[in-house]
């Protein structure tokens, strides 16, 4: 109109000559080949699971799918309703159909820990420029993190230190396309830090169990890195602002 180009939704602006995008800053996740997300079983059926993964349609997962050697009808013994998942998006049917696997690095079930909720279009203000978002969040609360493309996020750690992260995750996800997030999350994780009078950092406070017994102390997911792959078609925001030109997905 008149020479301009008016984007139909709200989002981050991608520019990269001829093409013109905008990531939306709220919608349902729109499933790609190669995405690596975090599903939730909703049923169990001889041979598969279905996955939410926050798309229009659920996913299902086909035992084969799976690094277990299953027969008919053990589904059950190895994923049950609302447990969780890190899967990849191995192809999208034009029926609509959605195919993943749990067969890969990492890939696999997630034990324990919680599931904080972003907009997709807010996971790349939430990994930062060469992972530095992330792996500040992850090293100044002492949790472990698994990050899904479909906007959902893992965590798991001391009980103090997942509080601060989903507060770090609260801010990112309503302040992310503001300018200066990188120090907003800097400045709350500072002022949070609980210091040790004779000097740094306090250790982590246990966690404990039901029965107030102490919990081992965390090793991290079986199979999931705590770091996923930004797609290549959503582009790596700078660290205090939305970019002109999309930066390299690769690091």
């Amino acid at each position: 109109m008149n020479g301009r180009i008016y984007a139909s939704v709200l989002g981050l602006l991608s520019s990269k000559p001829p093409v013109v995008r905008v990531v939306p800053l709220s919608g349902r996740y729109i499933p790609k080949a190669n995405d690596v997300v975090i599903g939730t079983v909703t049923d169990v059926q001889g041979t598969f699971w279905l996955l939410d993964i926050g798309a229009p349609r659920w996913a299902p997962l086909h035992m084969t799918g799976t690094p277990w050697k299953i027969d008919f009808g053990e589904t059950g013994q190895y994923l049950g309703v609302k447990d969780s998942v890190v899967v990849a998006v191995e192809s999208i049917e034009n029926t609509g159909r959605i195919g993943v696997t749990m067969n890969g690095d990492g890939l696999g079930k997630l034990e324990g820990g919680t599931i904080v909720t972003l907009s997709p279009a807010k996971i790349p203000r939430l990994i930062g420029r060469g992972g530095s978002m992330i792996q500040t969040i992850t090293r100044m609360t002492g949790t472990k993190v698994a990050v899904g493309q479909n906007g959902r996020v893992w965590v798991d750690g001391p009980e103090e230190g997942i509080r601060r992260a989903r507060e770090c995750l609260r801010i990112i996800e309503e302040e992310g396309q503001r300018s200066g997030l990188t120090a907003r999350i800097q400045e709350y994780l500072d002022s949070t830090e609980d210091p040790d009078p004779r000097g740094g950092a306090r250790p982590a406070r246990p966690r404990l169990d039901s029965d107030g017994s102490a919990r081992p102390e965390f090793d991290g997911p079986p199979g999931p890195h705590p770091l996923t792959r930004l797609p290549e078609t959503v582009p790596e925001p700078e660290p205090d602002g939305p970019p002109d030109e999309p930066p390299p997905t690769e690091y």
